[in-house]
């Protein structure tokens, strides 16, 4: 009769001085994920900005002329993308409360979904495919800022 042990196959082994997720390896990945991010963010915050001026700057008749939005309503739209363009990159550049950048992207990851729907009925199918786009840049941001490479708060 053959008895068995009770014991795990690695009972009694040192466990690993680095636990996984912070490794040099994980350190090189997260740095990499982190230019990216911050490149997208750049990049969308530009983006956000200029659409946003646009809204606030052209007459409300220039704004409406293509839209059955009313005018006010764009101007509100564009006073949120400029700031979400700030919240995309400031909280993180001054590491002051750095956990309202995934807040602000997601803010307008909202906002995209109702320009792809507007110009979806809009008849359009190829240009809904660009707010559609932004919107996923915009859910990569907030789930990478979110859980695969957050900027740490700065200590006062």
């Amino acid at each position: 009769m053959e008895m068995t042990s009770n014991r795990r196959p690695n009972a009694g082994v040192l466990p690993d001085k680095n636990p996984p997720g912070t490794g040099e390896k994980d350190g090189r990945k997260r740095r990499k994920a982190s230019a990216l991010l911050w490149t997208v963010q750049g990049l969308l915050a530009l983006l956000f900005l200029f659409a946003g001026g646009m809204k606030l700057v052209l007459p409300i008749e220039m704004l409406t002329k293509d839209t059955t939005l009313p005018g006010l309503f764009l101007r509100f739209i564009g006073v949120a993308e400029i700031l979400g363009a700030l919240g995309l990159i400031l909280p993180g550049l001054l590491r002051i409360r750095p956990g309202l950048t995934p807040l602000a992207a997601a803010g307008l990851v909202i906002i995209m979904i109702g320009a792809t729907v507007v110009t979806l009925i809009g008849g359009s199918i190829a240009t809904a495919l660009i707010p559609l786009v932004v919107g996923l840049l915009l859910a990569l941001v907030a789930y990478g800022r979110w859980r695969l490479a957050p900027v740490k708060a700065r200590r006062s």
